[in-house]
């Protein structure tokens, strides 16, 4: 389920359920909580429930609320467009929070299995290692249907779930595209580069990128829709199945940097702090890293517009790539 941007300058609606329960029974307390975690309702205050005003969201709240008041309970859902102290930003990191966790946590458990490929000993067979894939992707599946505001990880455990399509099932058999082969910068010119709306880390890094290194003229096309499918001289980037996207532990920018083979220090450097930032696992731990989270997290602040945080982000991508090249 997607929802759509509201009108500039227009709140956001929301849905927000408030019940009470009896103290007993215990257990209808705990079968509420899970059916709200089921549907990817975010908590607010300990106290209310939040979801995006869509119909099947105000559906899934219905449906609650008539297991509360079968329990001995009572609540209403009410039509809200603003919460008082939150703006729709903060309330969508709530969100986003919440899958980006489930994403992480996923990601982990597809590391640790494919370590055991490396093992002399007990190595996963290859009716395990389907039935394993198929286990992980029914879960993902299940964390995207209620992924409102497109969370950063998807791409990253999708790219560690690809990993383990050769070791069990083609990639065929799940739609997926093959990998793009690597382009000359000459054949990426004049193109419109696709990613998703809301841009943050990778995807300012990488729009960087494309216009520095790629084309000075390169447009770009903001979508809502995971899955949309690229028109004629289109290029999706930092998305599920796009030409340029996370591989296995990499994240866009540095599959970026590693496909159009751009072998230079300084974007070296920066591909390690942008790493850290979007895959948040610290494996380069550079003392740079806390300061660029720290100004990209004002651009994405004070720029609601994409164009506008792309524009910011470019200077100071501009300023952090020349920082380098002057100490080397």
């Amino acid at each position: 389920m997607t929802t759509s941007a509201p009108e500039d300058g227009d709140p956001r609606r929301w849905w927000v359920l408030a019940f009470q329960l009896p103290t007993q029974p215990a257990y209808a307390r705990v079968k509420i909580w899970r059916r709200l975690q089921a549907v990817g309702a975010a908590s607010f205050k300990n106290a209310l429930y939040l979801m995006p005003a869509t119909d099947e969201a105000l559906e899934d709240f219905e449906w609650t609320l008539r297991e509360v008041r079968n329990a001995g309970g009572e609540g209403l859902i009410l039509d809200a467009r603003a919460v008082q102290g939150f703006t729709d930003e903060e309330i969508i990191a709530i969100f986003d929070a919440a899958r980006e966790e489930q994403y992480r946590a996923i990601a982990e458990e597809i590391r640790t299995f494919s370590a055991r490929f490396e093992r002399k000993r007990d190595p996963p067979t290859a009716e395990e290692t389907a039935a394993q894939h198929a286990r992980f992707h029914s879960r993902i599946s299940a964390i995207e249907s209620i992924d409102f505001f497109q969370a950063n990880g998807r791409e990253q455990v999708c790219a560690l779930l690809r990993d383990l399509e050769p070791r069990s099932i083609s990639v065929d058999s799940l739609g997926a595209e093959p990998a793009m082969q690597t382009n000359t910068l000459t054949s990426l010119k004049g193109r419109t580069w696709v990613t998703r709306a809301n841009v943050h880390v990778d995807r300012m890094a990488s729009a960087w990128l494309i216009r520095r290194w790629v084309d000075p003229e390169a447009k770009f096309k903001w979508v809502a829709d995971r899955n949309y499918q690229p028109g004629n001289s289109e290029l999706r980037f930092d998305m599920y199945q796009g030409e340029f996207t996370h591989e296995g532990d990499q994240c866009t920018f540095e599959v970026l940097v590693s496909r159009l083979e751009l072998k230079d220090g300084a974007l070296s450097a920066i591909a390690e702090i942008i790493h850290d930032l979007d895959l948040k696992d610290q494996k380069f731990g550079r003392k740079e890293t806390a300061g660029v989270q720290q100004l990209l997290a004002g651009i994405v602040a004070g720029q609601p517009s994409d164009d506008g945080r792309i524009e910011r982000a470019t200077n100071l991508f501009d300023d952090l790539y020349n920082s380098f090249e002057r100490a080397r």
